[in-house]
């Protein structure tokens, strides 16, 4: 479990609000932080580098809520939340409360408060392509996600040349997968793979047909989840070879939070099925 760094009630004067008047005249406002961040390093050494400076993250927060305006105070503690997480990278997740005690309700009350908690998760990705130039096509996929403000690229597998799954008279594909850490939420992600499909003109006329591009997401920590248009994690993983190989890559012992295996066991287990139609090829690489 993680340790904790707390700063209570930081005092702001800013010039937050919805009404002209709060963002000319300006207000008291008070932050408060909970930041998730692994000290033992720090208290076994009795070295601050291996800590987060709770006076240089208030002088921060500080600078932060004197130099910008904002309406709602819920957007005034995402921005701080996501800019402290991009800034201190041994921050692995933070609550923010912003209070707002002047807050103009024409009511007695003591203060009017937000509260959000955010942090990094990890995400796998499967990707695939069999139309134009596949490697490519892969590679930019992944630039778009390494270069996103709020993910970090970890990993990437090598590619990996399969016979097509699903609709059989269509070119070879090239498939792979990698991880990041992310700020960003599982319904964020999906909108960002509508972006690189946009860019790489993804057509879908046939499913399981040929595609410039093909981005899944696979695990979203081990969370799951159910939408309209999105599960996590993805139902077809324990079937597909070109899937479970490049995550035997990157990481074997990985677990599926439903069936509660390693990727690497549920790989040889498809291996082993006498039924099953192994697709990959041959290995490729970047």
């Amino acid at each position: 479990m993680a340790d904790h760094i707390y700063i209570k009630n930081l005092e702001c004067f800013a010039n937050h609000g919805v009404l002209e008047a709060e963002k000319q005249l300006g207000q008291k406002f008070l932050v408060s932080l909970d930041m998730e961040v692994d000290t033992r390093k720090a208290g076994n050494t009795d070295n601050l580098k291996y800590s987060v400076n709770y006076a240089e993250v208030s002088q921060t927060v500080m600078t932060f809520m004197k130099e910008q305006t904002f309406d709602l105070i819920e957007t005034v503690a995402e921005k701080i939340a996501n800019l402290l997480l991009l800034k201190y990278s041994l921050l692995l997740a933070i609550q923010v409360e912003i209070k707002k005690p002047w807050a103009p309700v024409m009511l007695p009350l003591e203060t009017v408060a937000v509260s959000v908690r955010r942090g990094w998760h990890t995400v796998y990705f499967g990707v695939g392509s069999n139309m134009g130039d596949s490697t490519k096509n892969i590679e930019d996929a992944i630039a778009h996600f390494s270069n996103h403000p709020q993910c970090q690229l970890v990993a990437q597998s090598q590619l990996i040349f399969t016979k097509p799954y699903g609709v059989k008279e269509q070119d070879d594909f090239v498939n792979g997968a990698f991880y990041i850490r992310t700020l960003l939420t599982p319904e964020e992600l999906l909108q960002e793979i509508g972006e690189v499909e946009k860019k790489l003109n993804r057509v879908r006329n046939l499913h399981w047909g040929p595609r410039t591009i093909d981005v899944d997401i696979l695990f979203y920590d081990d969370e799951i989840w159910h939408s309209k248009d999105l599960t996590i994690p993805h139902p077809e993983i324990a079937k597909r070879d070109f899937v479970l190989a490049p995550l035997c890559e990157i990481d074997p012992y990985l677990v599926h939070p439903v069936y509660h295996k390693t990727m690497k066991d549920m790989y040889e287990e498809l291996l082993a099925k006498s039924n099953y139609e192994v697709t990959v090829k041959e290995n490729g690489g970047f």
